[in-house]
């Protein structure tokens, strides 16, 4: 029986939420599925994965494929690299403490970078929150001005004729 890691959909219209599912090729998309070993929402910025790294682990060393997108995804979380390293360990290339190693210095060098990404996008957003609000009190201080500007000049306005009338009279 061939198996597949890949995604079943769910969620509503424009909303997708996806499970990450272990099931046999030729079952439908939504449809049966061997193992559920995670989640994925791709509308977040970066994509929310929750993932059972060791099931999904387990199920590739057991030689289940993953679709495109999942292997991608896998590669985010570390998981590719650390099946191609016990690839290695079982042929005697390198020893298990070397490959956990790497292992660990990935995973930690690649929160780093997340985290970094996080970062910035929450310093982009504070950014464009203070120039969305220094132009809203650039609007409100234009509007205060013109309504100031047409206050003092319908003040003006009925003071003007007064002073005009009384020179009228005197020439006549």
């Amino acid at each position: 029986m061939a198996v597949k890691i890949r995604l079943a959909r769910r969620g509503r219209k424009k909303l997708a939420q996806f499970d990450v599912v272990v099931a046999d090729v030729r079952a439908p998309r939504d449809g049966r599925f061997i193992e559920k070993i995670g989640t994925y929402n791709p509308l977040t910025n970066p994509a929310s994965i929750v993932l059972d790294d060791q099931k999904a682990f387990d199920w590739l060393m057991k030689g289940a494929q993953p679709t495109d997108t999942l292997k991608r995804v896998l590669s985010y979380r570390g998981i590719m690299l650390k099946k191609h390293l016990q690839i290695g360990v079982i042929k005697g290339a390198i020893s298990q403490e070397v490959a956990d190693q790497k292992h660990n210095e990935w995973l930690k060098s690649k929160e780093a970078k997340i985290q970094t990404k996080v970062d910035s996008l929450a310093q982009a957003k504070q950014e464009a929150a203070k120039a969305r609000k220094a132009a809203e009190s650039k609007v409100k201080e234009a509007r205060a001005e013109a309504i100031r500007k047409k206050a003092d000049a319908s003040q003006a306005a009925p003071e003007a004729p007064t002073e005009a009338a009384p020179a009228a009279e005197e020439q006549a």
